[in-house]
């Protein structure tokens, strides 16, 4: 088989165009490439899906639940206005209603002399051995030549 050119073609072929037989580098190349693109573009996809489930990681533990589970809603309905509501939540502190409310029952209590409603925890310095004092290292006597 000849790889003669046509003579009716032109001498001046581009370099994307790959004789009779041989291996089309430049499809090769786009092919990896494509397959590159559509790999990043769904990673960045699903990262913007947990951007609310990240912001939302310092708050509160039901806070943070309720926005992973509408970023996961919205993930496999494809209903943004779920996203939309995990991100404005993400963003938004709840203040912290139930510890000033269980202190005022606590003080409630006390103050008509029933027990308090919640266990109390044991401090922290209890919980731990106390540490033996350490003696004091030594300093090492020195012999000093007197001058006489």
């Amino acid at each position: 088989m000849t790889t003669a050119i046509h003579p009716e073609a032109t001498h001046h072929l581009p370099f994307f165009i790959t004789p009779p037989g041989e291996t089309d580098i430049l499809m090769n190349v786009m092919m990896v490439f494509l397959a590159l693109v559509v790999f990043l573009i769904g990673i960045l996809y699903l990262r913007l899906h947990a951007l609310p489930e990240h912001m939302a990681h310092g708050t509160q533990k039901v806070q943070y639940e309720i926005v992973a589970v509408l970023a996961l809603i919205s993930l496999f309905t494809h209903n943004h206005l779920y996203w939309i509501i995990g991100l404005l939540l993400a963003l938004v502190q709840i203040p912290d209603f139930s510890t000033p409310l269980a202190r005022m029952a606590d003080s409630l209590a006390k103050m008509a002399g029933a027990k308090s409603t919640r266990p109390t925890a044991e401090p922290l310095t209890q919980a731990r051995p106390p540490k033996e004092p350490q003696p004091a290292p030594r300093k090492a006597k020195v012999a000093v030549p007197s001058r006489r």
